[in-house]
């Protein structure tokens, strides 16, 4: 039997609402970064055929321009589609222990609540409508190989 490469995806898209307002803050080198939970529910019929609610909470985080649009557009509430990857991470927490979480790392997120601009005076414009809801980043794109680069644009294109 030939020998077979495991194929190297890690991929997730979700859709929820925030369940707080998102945190943002700026690394020790001003990189933007935002982080944010949201719930996503899932509706199902249980053995009586009564329909039943499952919530699962789920951690983002964005960075840089994404991090930037997070910060200005999404509020505890706001529905979200996310499309992105899992990390993992590990950090020690105030009595010494080591915790680890696994969040999403948002590569696009698509804001599905209409964003209305203020108006001079302070008052909110709801005519001023932004039409671009959606934002990606970009910036993992310097990793990639050639060939890397070029199947995804040519999976953009199907």
């Amino acid at each position: 039997m030939a020998d077979l490469k495991m194929p190297e995806i890690n991929s997730v898209i979700v859709a929820g609402n925030l369940t707080k307002d998102p945190v943002f803050r700026q690394t020790s080198n001003n990189t933007p970064v935002v982080n944010f939970h949201i719930a996503a529910n899932r509706r199902y019929k249980d053995s009586s055929n009564q329909w039943q609610e499952d919530v699962c909470y789920v951690g983002i985080v964005a960075w840089n321009k994404l991090a930037d649009s997070c910060r200005d557009r999404l509020k505890k509430g706001s529905a979200v589609l996310i499309d992105g990857e899992l990390q993992s991470r590990t950090f020690k927490t105030d009595d010494n222990k080591n915790r680890t979480v696994v969040e999403i790392k948002a590569k696009r997120i698509q804001f599905l609540n209409k964003f209305s601009k203020g108006t001079d005076n302070g008052t909110t414009d709801f005519d001023a409508v932004e039409d671009d809801a959606d934002f990606e980043d970009n910036s993992f794109d310097k990793f990639l190989t050639d060939e890397e680069s070029d199947l995804m644009k040519n999976g953009d294109q199907k």
